[in-house]
């Protein structure tokens, strides 16, 4: 069962408004204790009304009348977005509500992002940034599904701007921030672009077929430890 299937599961054992022990509800559902914890941990960090403790039990404090959603990625583009759009126009209490539901969404976020230690959580980066690398990527979808080659110009930390080749592989989220996975031609060797940080992208003409050493198994298989900086 999948970490969003049980939480969901979970809500729907909650909203009996009863009183349930974690030792019960792991039983139920086949986990361990700890794994409860951290759900329950997960689910009122969210804003789900639940009250209770470790050792004592939980119960939900409410009705519960929006369960826990199964986003695909490009619907997460399409929500942050729309907040991207709130946070930089609409006045202060709408601002507020989409810092406060970007919480939310962070919150329940899968466990398995592979997210870097710190993380690039959603109060790091102001909502401007993730809004300047959304319109490239309807582009870099469309690349890695022809597997075709890009041309873009990078800005890195230091605001130095390269130009590269790529072969785009995946794209990631990674809470407001996403990244692309590619081959770089210009280093010869794998590299994970902030998307926001693409001043430029063009669509070459040409294609890329598996190469061995340049595939996504390939990058997946290395062990990460920092060599896939632009």
């Amino acid at each position: 069962m999948s970490r969003s299937d049980r939480l969901f599961d979970l809500i729907l054992i909650l909203r009996d408004g009863r009183l349930h022990r974690a030792q019960d509800l792991a039983l139920r559902l086949d986990v361990s204790v700890r794994t409860i914890y951290r759900d329950m941990d997960t689910l009122i960090a969210s804003g789900i009304p639940i009250a209770g403790e470790r050792g004592l039990g939980y119960m939900a404090t409410a009705a519960i009348t929006l369960p826990p959603l199964n986003l695909t990625m490009t619907e997460l583009e399409a929500l942050h977005l729309g907040m991207a759009v709130v946070m930089e126009a609409a006045d202060d209490e709408l601002r507020a509500a989409a810092q406060s539901l970007s919480a939310k969404i962070d919150a329940v976020l899968p466990e398995d992002r592979h997210a870097p230690a710190g993380g690039f959580g959603l109060a790091v980066y102001p909502f401007a940034e993730a809004a300047a690398g959304f319109r490239h990527m309807p582009t870099i979808r469309a690349a890695i599904r022809a597997r075709q080659k890009l041309g873009v110009s990078y800005a890195d930390a230091t605001g130095a701007v390269t130009d590269r080749i790529i072969r785009p592989l995946q794209m990631e989220y990674w809470g407001r921030v996403w990244t692309a996975t590619a081959w770089c031609e210009l280093r010869a060797d794998f590299r994970v672009f902030r998307v926001d940080r693409i001043t430029t992208l063009r669509v070459l003409p040409q294609l890329f077929v598996d190469e061995p050493g340049k595939t996504l198994a390939d990058y997946e298989a290395r062990d990460r430890d920092g060599s896939g900086k632009a």
